[in-house]
């Protein structure tokens, strides 16, 4: 598995040479996209206001001035950060020391963790508290967060998930999903854990949380799991949430996911899982509002960042959407997934989701729009633009038809209705397939609209394919099918 950074810019004009050779208005159009990709921004990790760094063994309050006392994000305009609310320095720190942790990589901490936190949950009012985790390796299980309050992982540490199943409680299922998502019943929690909390930080010096998640995916790969895997973070029911500056490693299922919430930022942030690592999504808003995911390098087995707001019946009766949802400046590879996925868990709706200056390479689709019958719910208003692809099987891709349904309840005649998904200033680069936009008979999926969207190096005979689906094109190359070249109303596309 590489441990690489960020982003690194792939030579790209090498490539448009050789493999493109086209009459004269051919030839403007690569030079005008050449143009848009190179004002593409797709930056490595920027400049991140820190928290400062609190060490020591005792409590100690904040003197700092006026100025200082409170913690913002960004004032990049740029930034989406302002999701995240401004908070208070908080005024008691501890180390895990303070409670008798031993960051050996063997002594289970998993008590003291919890101990830790139940302490300092009584300044929640006062002020709110900080736990630094200082460098070691800080073996343990499962523990919940509490309320204004900060995880912060200083330089060299790492928190190492427990190999002992127990030390992962099982725990209800999401009621928008009914049942576990992979097991009927409960299921594991995450290594991180919190549920109706309000102005939680979790963010270090590029300190390391590491699921060991090996020993999960042999569960799956050998089909003896008894409930579904555990996260290694996930959030419930919370506000105002920022996660920042840190690596996490090998989570068993899904890595981060925030389901109920709201204002929640997830920024600078590097993932990892092996590439055949078994359903590792990156980061996966559920269900969830106003959330900013910027600045994030992630290598995964599966998405590297899903969308989804509940599974069939019980995410239509809950009716929980997952809207305002922003993804900028991500970067990464997946060999098996897409960049971006929305679903296929879609069934309270998902609406106004903005991705925007992505690179994606050697992956199995760029951006996936998946839902199914019995999935009811909506896809409203999707924009993606600023995108840049190499080496992608299928640049775009929508499906159908996974047959996957939590029970025997779901209604077939329940169809999701998909409108307005809108892609402006991609390039895709050596992709083996042109688009694949398979809508679901009996629904609606209109709307669908291509402006300066150019692929290279495809064969010659490569054609889209599009069915159930209606929209609109303007500079597209190679030809969109016939189902997007309504010219006449091309304008909803500008």
């Amino acid at each position: 598995m590489s441990t690489q950074k960020m982003d690194p810019e792939r030579p790209i004009y090498g490539v448009m040479a050789g493999n493109f050779m086209r009459p004269t208005w051919a030839a403007l159009l690569l030079f005008l996209t050449v143009v848009s990709v190179a004002s593409l921004q797709i930056t490595t990790k920027a400049a991140f206001p820190r928290w400062p760094v609190f060490s020591g063994s005792a409590t100690r309050l904040s003197s700092w001035s006026s100025e200082d006392d409170v913690v913002s994000v960004s004032d990049d305009p740029k930034s989406c950060s302002g999701f995240f609310e401004v908070v208070q320095r908080r005024k008691v720190v501890m180390s895990i020391r303070d409670f008798g942790g031993v960051g050996d990589g063997k002594t289970s901490n998993t008590e003291t963790f919890r101990r830790a936190i139940g302490f300092l949950k009584r300044f929640g009012k006062e002020g709110g508290s900080q736990l630094n985790v200082p460098r070691g390796r800080w073996l343990t299980g499962s523990f919940n967060l509490t309320s204004n309050f900060t995880l912060f992982l200083e330089d060299g540490a790492v928190i190492v998930g427990s190999q002992d199943p127990e030390e992962w409680p099982i725990i209800k299922p999401l009621p928008s999903y009914g049942r576990g998502r992979e097991r009927l019943g409960g299921r594991h929690i995450s290594l991180i854990h919190g549920d109706g909390l309000t102005n939680v930080v979790i963010t270090g010096q590029n300190g390391t949380i590491d699921g060991q998640g090996n020993m999960w995916w042999e569960l799956w790969w050998n089909r003896t799991l008894k409930y579904t895997r555990g996260h290694l973070l996930e959030l419930m029911n919370s506000h105002n949430v920022l996660i920042s500056n840190l690596t996490f490693l090998n989570s068993p299922f899904w890595t981060i996911h925030p389901i109920y919430c709201s204002n929640v930022v997830i920024k600078n942030m590097t993932i990892l899982a092996p590439l055949n690592a078994p359903n590792t999504d990156g980061i996966d808003p559920d269900s969830s509002t106003n959330v900013c995911i910027e600045d994030c390098y992630i290598e995964s087995g599966d998405d590297l960042v899903a969308v989804k707001s509940g599974w069939d019946q019980y995410g239509i009766i809950m009716a929980r959407p997952s809207s305002n949802i922003i993804v900028r400046r991500v970067s990464g590879t997946t060999p098996t997934c897409s960049g971006v996925g929305i679903g296929s868990e879609m069934s309270g709706g998902i609406s106004n989701v903005t991705i925007e200056d992505m690179h994606i390479w050697d992956s199995a689709a760029g951006v996936r729009i998946k839902s199914d019958q019995g999935r009811g719910g909506y896809i409203a208003n999707i924009s993606i633009s600023n995108i840049k692809m190499e080496r992608v099987k299928i640049p775009i891709r929508f499906s159908r038809g996974s047959n996957d349904h939590p029970d025997e309840g779901w209604d077939p005649n329940a169809v999701p209705k998909v409108k307005g998904i809108y892609f402006n200033k991609v390039i895709c680069l050596n992709s083996t397939k042109a688009p694949q936009l398979k809508g679901i008979e009996g629904a609606p999926f209109e709307e669908i609209c291509f402006k300066n969207f150019t692929m290279l190096g495809l064969a010659k005979s490569t054609a889209w394919h599009c069915e159930f689906v209606s929209g609109y094109a303007n500079e597209v190359f190679p030809a969109p099918c016939p189902e997007l070249q309504n010219n006449g109303s091309s304008l909803l596309c500008s």
